[in-house]
């Protein structure tokens, strides 16, 4: 530190719900702050002081200005001080041992020593720390850089985890964190990316890096859709015959898996039914539903068939030990029996079937929620809480979906499509994909276009569920938060390089709305000039 330089303390800064930690100072700058140093200062007509070899303390730095990430942080108190930066032989120091794997991670991006859980105090330290009696949010944190260290706390591991991201950020590319206080926290609990693995084949190094990518933006969630018509794309011990030439081993799913947790980040399993299982269908054809004309609508199981089920629910279980996480989506978009004017006409079978199970006013609707049902018992046998796309849930049935089943809503588009405010209303947690603005489509079919960050940063929030137009706050909190999603409906349409450059900029903007969905600090130019410094 430079001499005569002083440290102040700083202060908690605007209260945005509950933060971690207490910090009761007044702000660098503030009228206690300035008055204090007024006292300790003489007035112009006093005497001088005694001569002293030491110079008083004076205020030798500027104030600090708000530090520049993505997600931005929600709120800093700013102070006089040089701020800190990484240098060789300082240390990384923690609290509990469940930070050792936080230490250790930001300490070797950082070229610092991980001396693990000590007590001692030394310059430069960055010390994190657990801070669970604090009564703060979830996945909050703060973070004080104040005489040559830095602190960082929270209630949990994953917020202390997010606030070596901002640290990370902050000294990127030689950069200083600046001294002050940080307090921030996200929005919204659920902050994910959605990838279609089913019909491109992605590598599994190429997962690893979106999961590093994910990591550092704070978000939580990737969800992984490995069952489609085109492929299905994990290999499988119990039905190793439906599995696709391009697959992931096991191994390598649980090394995906085992990288996100370091990253606090849930991997999401889907297996989409009763539609969408063409790959299983290949080696199953006699699974295929058949109109009563004989026609077979691509990828549709026949429900009515007790071997299509129990096919779907040996899969579930299998995966259950690959993807601990506690949620799990069932899919159920688009059946083709729904997708006409007269499905009982049109399938009798399934007709048959609805009379058969639900009495003589049974509906193929109510046999198509049923085997929501079904699969949701199953998923939630195994501890997980299931999801499933808007266009799965239907009007006027006497079958109702289970009330813990979340709605995944990513269109108003489909036939039948109801309206956010109707499951909302209803009670029920939905999760944003809107596919007006959160919707990468590879070859860009059916008039969707390739998302630009800009119109997520500017336009869309978490309450903008479909289209354009938000919901009322009120619903503020049944909406857990969003997911921007890559879909490859043509999968040569772009190369893994390609798809990882052109969603940059979009899950940037999504990740700063889902962190914060208030108008973001900076105007686009500087965000994305910020993007591209941060890499």
């Amino acid at each position: 530190m430079i001499a005569g330089a002083v440290t102040l303390t700083v202060a908690a800064g605007v209260g945005l719900g509950l933060w971690a930690g207490n910090d009761d100072s007044a702000p660098a700058g503030s009228t206690r702050t300035q008055a204090q140093a007024e006292q300790r200062s003489p007035s112009p007509s006093a005497a001088p002081p005694s001569p002293s070899p030491t110079p008083s303390p004076t205020r030798s730095y500027p104030l600090s200005t708000t530090p520049r990430t993505i997600p931005a942080v929600r709120a800093h108190t700013p102070a006089h001080g040089p701020g800190w930066r990484p240098a060789s032989g300082r240390r990384v120091v923690v609290n509990d041992a469940g930070l050792a794997d936080e230490g250790r991670l930001v300490a070797g991006e950082l070229g610092l020593t991980y001396a693990g859980k000590k007590d001692d105090v030394r310059a430069g330290d960055v010390r994190l720390a657990l801070d669970r009696g604090a009564g703060a949010a979830p996945e909050s944190y703060r973070m004080t850089v104040r005489g040559g260290r830095v602190d960082i706390s929270g209630p949990d591991d994953a917020g202390v985890f997010y606030g070596t991201r901002t640290l990370k950020q902050e000294v990127h590319g030689g950069g200083t964190a600046p001294e002050g206080v940080v307090r921030d926290r996200p929005a919204k609990p659920v902050r994910g990316f959605f990838l279609d693995m089913a019909r491109k084949s992605f590598t599994a190094g190429w997962i690893e890096d979106r999961v590093r990518e994910l990591g550092d933006l704070k978000y939580n969630r990737l969800q992984l859709h490995f069952s489609d018509d085109q492929g299905f794309r994990i290999a499988s011990d119990t039905h190793p015959e439906i599995v696709s030439k391009g697959h992931l081993t096991k191994a390598q799913v649980r090394k995906i898996v085992a990288l996100a947790a370091q990253r606090h980040i849930t991997v999401v399993p889907e297996i989409d039914s009763p539609g969408h299982l063409g790959a299983v269908i290949a080696a199953h054809p006699e699974l295929q539903l058949r109109s009563a004309a004989g026609n077979a609508p691509r990828g549709t199981v026949d429900i009515s068939k007790p071997a299509a089920a129990e096919i779907v629910d040996d899969l579930l279980k299998e995966y259950a030990d690959l993807f601990p996480g506690s949620e799990w989506h069932l899919g159920a978009d688009e059946y083709q029996a729904l997708m006409v004017s007269d499905p009982a006409a049109t399938y009798p079978q399934l007709a048959t079937a609805a009379r058969a199970a639900y009495g003589a006013g049974g509906t193929v609707a109510d046999l198509t929620t049923g085997w929501l049902n079904d699969r949701a018992d199953t998923v939630r046998a195994a501890g997980r809480t299931p999801f499933a796309w808007n266009d799965g849930f239907f009007r006027g049935t006497s079958v109702r979906p289970a009330a813990d089943i979340r709605v995944a809503y990513w269109t108003g588009k489909e036939i039948g499509a109801r309206p956010p405010v109707e499951y909302l209303s209803a009670g029920r947690k939905v999760v944003n994909y809107n596919d007006e603005f959160l919707y990468y489509v590879l070859g860009q079919p059916n008039k969707f276009f390739y998302p630009r960050g800009q119109r997520i940063y500017e336009q869309w929030t978490p309450r903008v569920v479909r289209g354009t137009t938000a919901v009322s706050s009120k619903y503020d909190g049944q909406i857990l938060g969003g997911y921007f999603a890559v879909w490859c409906d043509f999968p040569n349409a772009q190369t893994q390089a390609q798809v990882a450059a052109g969603i940059r900029m979009p899950l940037r903007a999504t990740a700063q709305k889902l962190w914060d969905p208030g108008k973001p600090p900076l105007s686009w130019a500087r965000f994305k000039a910020l993007g591209d410094r941060l890499g």
